[in-house]
Order: C-alpha cells, then structure tokens, then sequence
C-alpha cells in the first residue's frame, strides 16, 4: 500500500478547491530556497486540511486523462465522507499510471484500456498482483469540426484515414467539401502512445497488427484533441464523449457499410451498440484493503456512480435515486 502519512510539502500541493495534486521540480526549488517560506506554506496548508500532520494520509491516484476530470471530482466529494484521507489525482495518460501502479508508487492506476499480458507479468515480479475495477463506462467519440457535413464514418474509412497503409488524405475522397478548409486536407489528430485513448482506437479501428500513419498531431490529453478540433476546419479527431462541447460536431460511427450508423452516447456506450464503446478501469495492486478499499466501494456507490454520470460517462448500473 501507497498510502502515506502526513502531507509532504515539497511534493504535493493543494488547489482552491481543495484538491491535493503533485507539483514539479521547478516548484520544489522554489519551496526549499527559505526555511521561511516553506514554515508559512506548511502551516497554511495544515490549516487548510483542518488537521495535524499525525492524522492525515495521502492516497495517490494517477493514470488516464480521459479519467482525470472524474478521479478529480471523485476526490473532491470524498473529503466529506473521510477528512483524514486526501486523494493525490495527476493525469499523464493510461500508462503513466500502470507504471506507476508496477513501480509500487500509486494505489490506484487509472486507465481507458486494459493492462497489456507484459504489463501484467512485469507488476507480478515486482511483487504486486494487478486487480482490475470497472468504474464506467464511455463512449470513445470522433470528432469533426462543427461545420463538417460528413454524415457518418465506417470503420473502414476510419482506418484508411488513420491507418500506416490508408489512402484517404482529403475530405474530398469522402465526398465532402468544408467551408473554411479550402485545400480540403484532412487533420488528423490522435493522441500520444502512452495514451489508453491512443491504444483502444488503434485496436478496435485499426485492427489487429494496424498500424498509424504518421504524420499526425499527437496531443498531451483529451481536452486538447476537441479544443484542436474546434479550431481547424479540416480536422478530425477521437477522444472520451465526456469531452463534448458545442463547438465541435460528434460523427456517428458504422462497423461496416451495411450496418446503422451509431451516435456515440451513454446510453450506446452502455448497451454496447456504439462500436467504439470501452470501460473506464482502475487497477490496485492486490485486492484493495483498508481507506483503498473503502475508496473504491464508495466510487462504486450510487453516489459515486451519479458522480461519473454527470461527468458524461455511463455507470456500471443503473443508480438508484
């Protein structure tokens, strides 16, 4: 277990809504200039938490941003159900978070994809046997921007536009013209690899052994791929449904040519008729004991699950009002 006693200053800050995140190096220096400074911040911040040092543990939470926004606001609700535990949420993308459940630093890994068989065996030699929890589930979404006409996308076309061996680079092949994008150049915009966004929709579009083409814009998280989106015309992209705003359009999405064509929702993503769908995991080290334990059935509560919902994430189940 990760859980430790006490805050650490020079490792962990507090944000005005009260929720404990990991800060950087550049932070570290600057608290560890003055003995002075680092006094007065300490004692801000314990009044803050409304607790001594003694009685106060960190539980650290980490993994997929497509996760980040409701581990952020599972956190910030749970203060009222424990004040002597803080949840530590950082992002960083599914496999920053299960290297770091292998490497033992984090209770709680979050991801958008499920462990790979390498990741599983490294954990085990580490000392740590991988438990995966279902917490939602989503709807992974393509993107286009709001004046693109495109109707519905197949897996097909999806393929041939991000896949290494595709051969539709225009909106032109698709048959569509976009106001605004004149060279009518499609933007493909993806995310890294670390990403379980990045690795779910190259083994479900993709298919197996697919490849990307490269080529493409690569971004940190999946608020920056819809913000990306929003402000290219010629662009196309794929992140979590809860990402959705007004200024970007949803495509519906078809396995094949012959089948309906499906708009991503929660309902879809829970019935499993959107062909992108997925489930949102955390992963513990073991079977979860203790203030992790008690964490996760909370998260798995109706009240956590109403949490998830309002994020725009489908719940395990029907909540109970």
């Amino acid at each position: 277990m990760v859980i430790r006693k006490t805050f650490q200053l020079e490792n962990f800050s507090r944000n005005d809504r009260g929720i404990v995140k990991e800060i950087g190096d550049k932070e570290n220096k600057m608290i560890s200039k003055t003995f002075f400074f680092g006094a007065i911040a300490s004692a801000v911040f314990l009044a803050g938490c409304g607790g001594s040092r003694a009685d106060r543990s960190v539980l650290q939470n980490k993994g997929s941003d497509t996760l980040v926004n409701v581990a952020q606001a599972w956190a910030e609700a749970y203060k009222d159900k424990n004040s002597k535990l803080a949840i530590a949420v950082s992002g960083g993308g599914s496999g920053t978070g299960i290297s770091s459940l292998i490497n033992g630093t984090v209770d709680l890994a979050n991801s958008s994809r499920k462990m790979k068989d390498r990741e599983i065996e490294q954990a085990r030699k580490n000392g740590g046997e991988p438990v995966e929890h279902v917490v939602g589930f989503d709807a992974l979404a393509v993107y286009v921007h709001k004046d693109n006409p495109i109707e519905s996308l197949t897996f097909e076309q999806l393929a041939s536009i991000y896949g290494k061996d595709g051969k539709v680079v225009s909106w032109d092949q698709l048959g569509v013209s976009i106001p605004g994008a004149k060279s009518g150049k499609i933007i493909r915009v993806s995310r890294q690899n670390n990403s379980g966004t990045y690795t779910h929709f190259k083994k479900t579009v993709l298919g197996k052994g697919g490849e990307y083409k490269l080529g493409s814009l690569d971004m940190h998280g999946s608020k920056d791929v819809v913000d990306l989106v929003m402000k290219t015309p010629g662009a196309i992209g794929y992140s979590g449904l809860a990402y959705l705003t007004d200024e970007v359009k949803l495509v519906p999405i078809r396995k094949s040519a012959g089948q309906p064509a499906v708009m991503p929702s929660v309902s879809t993503a829970v019935d499993g008729s959107y062909p992108i769908a997925r489930p949102l995991l955390m992963y513990t080290r073991g079977k979860p004991e203790g203030a992790v334990k008690e964490y996760l059935d909370w998260i798995l509560s109706d009240e956590g699950q109403s949490i998830i919902s309002k994020k725009g994430y489908a719940p395990i189940r029907k909540i109970q009002n």
